[in-house]
């Protein structure tokens, strides 16, 4: 079997990982392959064709019931009060949805004008004023800190930051996507402002939006994380149970070239799996997506001690795959939308973060939709597998190959083990079955023959003689007798 044909269907060749539109930066499966630029202009349009769809909708209907009302009606004087609200009715449902798409789409919902800076600093803020946990109370202090050094265009960036996090207290009832919207228009104005009014060197802008990402995530994190409105927490138990189904996958049937025998091979891919699960502690998309980068170059550095050469992108994506199976990250789904909706956009759509976070992403699609063809395997096995019937048979051991590692070996003497173990309880149980019928059988056999003996010969109880009497009770010479001798005592 040629390489080629083992990693068909695991193979990604690196120019999908782009967006589809062509705009050279990262795609994301969650964006239907855009990245967050196109995407959101993807949105946009797909936004404003269906409320043109509605608006015709509703004219359409308009019209078919000013018709139906006109042929039922004689007096023109209702038809014109009854034509007068339906156009008032109308004027209003327009003026309404106007409002909402210019609220999600507007240059307003991204803190637009000084005077609206102020109307939204006079409203209070409960969210702003509540008790904060320790952790927000000491990264709000860093937060003021890191800005102190920028003097005036850290005391602007301090002021929209708070604006920004009272207006979000009030769109809480928005959807999840809605309030994504927000904070992405958010961040794009920001470093828009301090390029142009500021001008912030790029460098530095791009320190200065770490730090407001971290201040406002970590206070809205409750809040926008795996919320109840949305479904992420069903499409965290759907892929934890279909990770837990595939367990019985193996690094050779993923092509994974790391040998876990090697001592220093076996710590990276431990520390692998340790930084993937460490990804669901932290609370900021940047934390996140930094636990997802010291994975990935644990699995580099694991390739390259393998192989003794520089890990190849045709090598890594097998290896990450292995390393989420193995790992099975706690609410794996939820960080993955929780980083699409709320980090900074040009973290995903460039860089290390954006192409090992891009990974991460085609490494679940493919577990989502991973078949027997992937595996290479005859559908019957597969099946078998997950149903867990039966695992992979053990290989003899002649058949392994020189990297395979002692931990896969040992993995699969014990499942044969095991099988063993499994025949002679199968055997132990049946005899015991059969031990228990035979003690019943003859436990029935006994009574049945004790009952025959009894009916056959039956107890008869017989009341008891009468006493004898003494031998001599008719000598009637006894009384002329001596008494008996009784003992003396002398006294020598």
């Amino acid at each position: 079997m040629s390489l080629k044909s083992e990693r068909r269907g695991i193979h990604v060749d690196q120019s999908e990982l782009l967006c589809k539109k062509g705009c050279g930066y990262y795609g994301n499966p969650a964006w239907q392959g855009f990245c967050s630029k196109c995407w959101r202009e993807e949105y946009h349009k797909a936004r404003q064709k269906q409320i043109q769809e509605d608006w015709e909708l509703a004219e359409r209907l308009q019209r078919e019931e000013e018709e139906a009302f006109a042929s039922s009606q004689s007096s023109q004087g209702a038809q014109s009060l009854t034509f007068s609200k339906f156009e008032e009715k109308k004027t209003n449902e327009k003026t309404r949805k106007v409002t909402t798409v210019k609220k999600f789409f507007s240059a307003s919902s991204r803190v637009g004008s000084k005077k609206a800076e102020i109307q939204e600093a006079k409203a209070p803020s409960p969210s702003i004023n509540r008790q904060t946990s320790i952790e927000t109370d000491r990264v709000s202090k860093e937060f003021i800190e890191f800005l102190k050094t920028f003097h005036k265009t850290g005391q602007e960036i301090y002021k929209q930051t708070k604006l920004f996090l009272e207006a979000m207290h009030y769109k809480r009832d928005l959807s999840i996507e809605e309030q994504s919207e927000c904070t992405q228009d958010f961040y794009q104005t920001v470093a828009e402002r301090m390029q142009t009014r500021g001008k912030v060197p790029p460098e530095r802008v791009e320190k200065i939006m770490d730090q407001i990402e971290k201040y406002i995530m970590t206070r809205l994190y409750k809040y926008v994380f795996c919320p109840e409105t949305t479904d992420d927490e069903k499409k965290d138990l759907a892929i934890q149970k279909r990770i837990r189904a595939l367990h019985w996958v193996t690094p050779q049937m993923l092509c994974v070239p790391v040998n876990e025998e090697i001592p220093e091979v076996s710590d990276m891919v431990v520390k692998a799996i340790t930084d993937i699960i460490e990804m669901d502690s932290k609370r900021v998309p940047r934390d996140k997506l930094a636990c997802i980068t010291k994975c990935s170059k644990h699995i580099f550095n694991a390739i390259k001690v393998t192989k003794n050469e520089p890990a190849s992108a045709d090598d890594f994506l097998p290896t990450l795959i292995y390393i989420v199976l193995k790992g099975n990250p706690p609410r794996l789904q939820s960080n993955i939308q929780y980083i699409t909706r709320f980090c900074n956009p040009s973290r995903l759509m460039t860089g290390e973060d954006g192409y090992y976070f891009t990974n991460l992403c085609c490494a679940v699609a493919f577990i989502e939709k991973l078949d027997a063809q992937s595996l290479n395997l005859s559908q019957e096995d597969f099946d078998r597998y997950m149903s867990g019937q039966t695992s992979p048979r053990k290989q003899e051991s002649e058949n392994w190959s020189p990297d395979a590692c002692l931990g896969v070996k040992q993995m699969y003497k014990n499942l044969d083990l095991l099988s063993q173990l499994n025949e002679r309880q199968e055997r132990i149980m049946n005899e015991a079955k059969k031990l228990e019928k035979d003690l019943i059988d003859w436990t029935d056999g006994i009574a049945r023959e004790v009952q025959d003996i009894v009916e056959k010969y039956p107890l008869e109880i017989k009341p008891p003689n009468q006493s004898l009497a003494a031998i001599d009770s008719e000598n009637v010479e006894n009384d002329k007798l001596p008494p008996p001798l009784q003992p003396q005592v002398y006294a020598g």
